[in-house]
């Protein structure tokens, strides 16, 4: 009896799975519906095997805001870093300033969706890591219920990876 219960709920799930996606495609994703401001759930890289590496460590920290305009900003940050011993920011030593760029990704500018395809473009105009200044980054996106998610096809770490990052939005 147990084994059929958990077999249904199984297929219940799955089921409510695929309605809420279909649902999901039925409707047009605008900058209108992915405005607000979300909070940080993860940021992980997943490996060819399906394990995930905590970029940010296990409990990162961040927030997402779009507006209707096509602007937004990013911020992602380790929880726990460690602080400056000396309390000013310009005289950091080598491993603090190390851990503090590590620990940190951050970036403003416009973004655009492409609802036929499920895409946000992201163009940095400012970013923490230099290297993605005046760069667009296309990414696919999911937007079900208050949960955006999106992949990052090729992450800065390299090699054969994804990266996903999920936010929640804050009501």
């Amino acid at each position: 009896m147990k084994n059929i219960l958990i077999i249904f709920l199984s297929l219940f799930s799955n089921s409510l799975a695929v309605a809420q996606k279909s649902e999901i495609s039925k409707s047009k994703i605008t900058l209108e519906s992915v405005k607000g401001t979300y909070t940080l759930v993860a940021v992980d890289n997943i490996l060819a095997d399906g394990s995930r590496i905590h970029l940010y460590g296990d409990k990162p920290q961040g927030m997402l805001m779009f507006d209707s305009n096509g602007n937004y900003t990013l911020q992602i940050m380790s929880s726990g870093r460690p602080k400056f011993a000396s309390g000013d920011k310009s005289k950091g030593t080598d491993e603090e300033n190390r851990a503090s760029i590590k620990g940190c990704n951050t970036h403003f500018g416009t973004y655009t969706i492409d609802d036929t395809v499920h895409t946000i473009t992201f163009n940095i105009t400012h970013a923490s890591f230099p290297n993605w200044e005046g760069v667009q980054q296309k990414r696919p996106f999911t937007l079900i219920g208050n949960i955006f998610t999106y992949a990052v096809p090729s992450p800065t770490t390299g090699g054969a990876v994804t990266g996903e990052v999920v936010w929640k939005r804050v009501e």
